[in-house]
């Protein structure tokens, strides 16, 4: 097997999945994001602003709602809990912003430059109280609005606390009510197509090991090894969102078993990740062109590809999405027996014996999934 047939199926080689690899990782800046923010979403930050201002024209009848209009938008987040903490942090940043501007008003007066010196010293007190980004920002903002409106009474600054306070309340129980959003799809996405990547790794390094190759393929595979990495480090924050997203959800009790059932499955994945890396490692480090006449080698690239069908197994038994021509229907786990071995060659021995610990524990792992799920 060579470098130019990975496959005798017609998938795509180790060159071919390096490059795409590549592409989404180097891909350039986007002005415009490829997905738009859901419709429901919208329509819902839509509605908590517009109840926010009815609401908040009752606290101080002749001015104008702004501030619980603008916190109601900014709490309405993907998730219930995001929605929750971000509502404190804007309360906390406006009540400090208010009391900055009515203090700067009180010293200083009413004069334009006045508004500048309220910006400096609400960064600098949000700095000094550790604040996060999003309450240092919102400082200057609020202490900006309200001395820029022109009413720096004691009453103006309380009924603009009293204000934000009820637009960020408005805005989670909008979040909370209608349909809070559950971060679950994204998390499935991202495990399979980190399954389908190591997966595909094996069977490269099957193929390594079982023919002749060349240095070309054997580096782009090693490349393709390293990359999974970035993706096991990506499914690993959309498991993160997806549990954040359930946390104070109504609905967290119907897919709490599935999002369970994920992080099992990605916590063998990095088991697994971790010792295919260490395979390709290993025969990038110590390949010669005589390995594939060795019996054992042949044998683990053998059992490589059957780690290899057993794994896209479990991830269709899993129910996370799967490519069509990867479907398997409703076949059986052909890792059914232990690997029998010969004495390699000496100068073989090292790398086979390295190797075959870690088809050890690949093979540990995917039975044991596998099992999990029966």
């Amino acid at each position: 097997m060579t470098s130019h047939a990975a496959s005798s199926k017609g998938k795509p080689g180790a060159g071919a999945r390096l490059a795409s690899a590549l592409r989404r990782t180097l891909a350039p800046a986007r002005a415009f994001q490829t997905a738009r923010t859901p419709l429901l979403q919208v329509l819902k930050t839509a509605a908590a602003a517009v109840l926010a201002w009815i609401v908040c024209s009752f606290v101080a009848p002749g001015q104008v709602p702004v501030f619980g209009a603008i916190a109601a938008i900014i709490v309405v987040q993907p998730s219930v809990n995001q929605s929750l903490s971000r509502g404190i942090e804007r309360s906390i940043g406006v009540i400090v912003g208010v009391v900055v501007a009515y203090l700067s008003a009180l010293v200083l007066g009413s004069a334009g430059w006045v508004i500048l010196v309220a910006i400096a010293v609400s960064l600098l007190v949000g700095w000094a109280l550790r604040f996060p980004q999003s309450s240092t920002v919102q400082i200057p903002i609020s202490a900006m609005l309200v001395l820029a409106l022109g009413a720096q009474t004691p009453d103006y600054a309380i009924a603009r606390i009293i204000e934000t306070v009820l637009g960020a309340l408005i805005g989670i129980f909008i979040n909370w009510l209608i349909v809070p959003p559950i971060a679950l799809q994204p998390a499935h996405e991202a495990i399979a197509a980190l399954g389908r990547e190591v997966a595909a790794t094996m069977d490269g390094l099957a193929a390594v090991l079982s023919g002749p190759t060349d240095e070309a393929y054997r580096s782009g595979l090693l490349v393709e090894a390293r990359l999974l990495r970035p993706m096991q480090a990506k499914a690993d924050a959309a498991i993160t969102a997806a549990v954040e997203s359930l946390r104070f959800n109504p609905r967290r009790s119907n897919h709490r078993e599935q999002i369970d059932s994920d992080r099992e499955l990605l916590a063998m994945l990095v088991i697994v990740v971790t010792r295919v890396l260490g395979m390709a490692r290993a025969l990038n480090d110590r390949f010669d062109d005589t390995l594939h006449r060795e019996p054992t080698a042949r044998a683990i690239g053998e059992e490589l590809r059957r780690a290899a069908h057993d794994l896209r197994l479990v991830m269709q038994h899993s129910n996370l999405p799967v490519d069509e021509e990867e479907s398997l229907g409703e076949d059986e786990l052909t890792l059914t027996a232990p690997l029998q071995t010969i004495a390699p060659d000496p100068t073989h021995w090292i790398l086979i014996g390295s190797l075959l610990e870690d088809l050890r524990r690949v093979r540990e792992e995917i039975v044991g999934a596998s099992s999990d799920l029966r």
